[in-house]
Formats: structure tokens, sequence, C-alpha cells
């Protein structure tokens, strides 16, 4: 029944009846009346106004030159991977010759519309399923080229075919539907992936900021600390250099040497009265009682440093020489005593 359905010829278009020649006769707009005389083409009335003679002359056309749509019914067709498919779509047309529309083929319509369906068939005979569907618009520029070419003389043009539908077979899509969750599941897990890899790079990118913000700041603190360093030690050398030039001239003031001599003997009570309270083993001189002699000494360490050293000339060395040579055999005299 579908095969004896596509094979049937289209329902024809009947835009107005034939008209009776009457003699005077009005065309409507967008419309060609072909006029045969006596059997034999004669003329094409224009719109408007137009003269005949009866019974000589006969409309035997009526032709619209307004764009025809015209449904193409669904067709099978198999793809170049052996996939079965039912499509249909949509003709437009239009007639740009009257006189070969009317005497070129006896069904222009109906010529065109099996035109089609063939031209469908054999052009996606030449495509994958896949490109079926991706390749849509140059599917119909084809379709649209392969009937211009033949129906150009038949005096109709083919302005544009649209494919309305495509019914694929229940098993095949699902498996176009199990292929495109596959597909979405793979872009899902790259942009995952993408994802993550952008956030640890990111997370990297930070640490090494920080690292680096961390050493310079270390840097820094390095460099001010050394310099509060040297300016501290700068100020306590000038301090204690303007310490030692005061304790200078205060030592050579008249009793320089008794105000000395106190603060060593205060110095030297302090030290001993912080003994043992640090720690429990505590070293002691002999003498610790003996204050005034630990002073005596004190004193006479520093009488030798601030003592000037006289200059010795060349004249006074040799008595020196002898004087210790002198030394030197009162000291071998001894000893040879004390072995005897």
């Amino acid at each position: 029944l579908k095969r004896a359905a596509r094979l049937a010829p289209a329902p024809c278009r009947w835009n107005s009846g034939l008209p009776m020649n009457i003699g005077v006769l009005f065309v409507p707009q967008q419309e060609a009346w072909v006029v045969e005389r006596m059997g034999k083409f004669h003329r094409i009335l224009e719109p408007g106004l137009n003269f005949l003679i009866p019974l000589l002359d006969r409309i035997r056309y009526v032709q619209s030159l307004k764009e025809i749509v015209i449904n193409v019914p669904e067709q099978s067709a198999v793809t170049l991977d052996n996939v079965t498919l039912q499509i249909d779509g949509v003709l437009y047309l239009r007639v740009m010759d009257p006189y070969k529309a009317s005497y070129g083929v006896e069904d222009p319509e109906y010529a065109v519309t099996q035109l089609a369906q063939t031209t469908m068939r054999s052009e996606l005979g030449k495509l994958s399923l896949d490109r079926v569907f991706r390749e849509r618009e140059s599917l119909n520029a084809s379709i649209v080229d392969a009937i211009n070419q033949a129906s150009d003389c038949w005096g109709i043009r083919c302005l544009r075919y649209e494919i309305k539908d495509i019914h694929v077979p229940p098993r095949v899509k699902e498996s176009m539907q199990m292929q495109v969750e596959a597909e979405r599941r793979k872009r899902a897990t790259v942009l995952e992936s993408e994802g993550t890899r952008e956030s640890a790079i990111n997370v990297a990118e930070g640490q090494k900021q920080a690292q680096i913000l961390a050493s310079e700041a270390e840097k820094a603190e390095q460099i001010n600390k050394a310099a509060g360093e040297a300016n501290a030690m700068l100020v306590k050398a000038r301090a204690k250099a303007e310490a030692i030039q005061l304790l200078a001239a205060a030592l050579a003031q008249q009793h320089g040497n008794a105000a000395a001599s106190l603060s060593v003997a205060e110095q030297y009570v302090n030290a001993f009265s912080k003994i043992a309270k640090d720690s429990n083993t505590v070293l002691l001189p002999a003498n610790t009682g003996d204050v005034t002699n630990m002073v005596a000494q004190a004193l006479g360490i520093y009488t030798t440093l601030t003592k000037p050293q006289a200059v010795k000339t060349q004249d006074e060395m040799p008595p020196a020489h002898e004087d210790s040579h002198s030394s030197a055999t009162e000291v071998l005299k001894a000893e040879q005593g004390s072995s005897s």
C-alpha cells in the first residue's frame, strides 16, 4: 500500500477553471493563460484586458506565476552505512515559462515531486547517518541543484527544498542516545579534569608567590636587623668611647686614684655578694677575706696598664743585659747550692 501511495500521481492543482472564450477576457494578476487557435498555440494572455475570437481561440492552460509549495511524501532511504531512514520534505517551486510548463511535461508538479524524491534518495545514499544530521543544508542545496538541472526544460524553477522530518529506527535511535550520553559524560570528565588542573596550577602559583614574598620579607627583616645591630654597635662604641674619655678625664683630676680605688672595692664587694646565686659550683681565691690585698692587686694592674712606658734607648740596653746576666748567674748559684 505504501508503494502504491508513493507511485500514485499527486493531486492536480486548479487555481481557477478553464474560462470560456466570450471575446472579452480579464486575466488576473500573477496568472498566465495559454491560448490555442484552432488547436495550435497562439499566444499567452497577460494580466489585464484581452480580446479573443470566439470559437476559433480556446484557453487551453492556466498557469499560476506565484510560488508554489508542494509537500513531498515520506519515503525510505538507505544511508552510506546501511541505515534505513524515513524522510519527507517540502518543495518550493515557481513557473518561469508558461509555454514550457504547458507543453514540456504533462504534469509538472508531479514530475518535480518524483524528481525530488529520487534525488533525495540518491543524495542520502552518499552520506553516512552522522553526516545526514550535520549536513542538512548541503543536502538541501544538492537536491535543489539536481532538480533545477532537470526541470529547466519544463519551465519550472525550484527555489528551495527543506527536509521536514527524519525518522530513525528505534534501535539506531537508542544507540544514538547512548552515544550522546557517552559524549556528554566525556565532556563532563574533560571539563572536570581541566578544572582540577587549573585549580592545582592556581594553588601552586599561590604557594610560589607566597614563598617568594616570605623570602623577600625574611631578607628585608635580616637586612633591617643587621642594619639595626650595626647602628647599635656604633652607638655602643661611641658611648663607650665617650665613657672612656670621661673616665680618663676624671682620673686625671686630683684624687682620681682614690676614687678609682673606691670604685674597685665596691665592685669587688658586689661581685662577692652575688656568688653562689646562679650556680652551686663556686671557685674562690685563697685570700678571699683580704680585701685590701685584692684592691691593691687591682690598682697595681690598673697602674701597670695606665703607666706610660718609657722609651728605651740603645745605651740603656747593655745595663739591662748585664742585670739579666747577673740575675741568671745568681739563679745558677742558688741551684748549685741547693743541689749540694
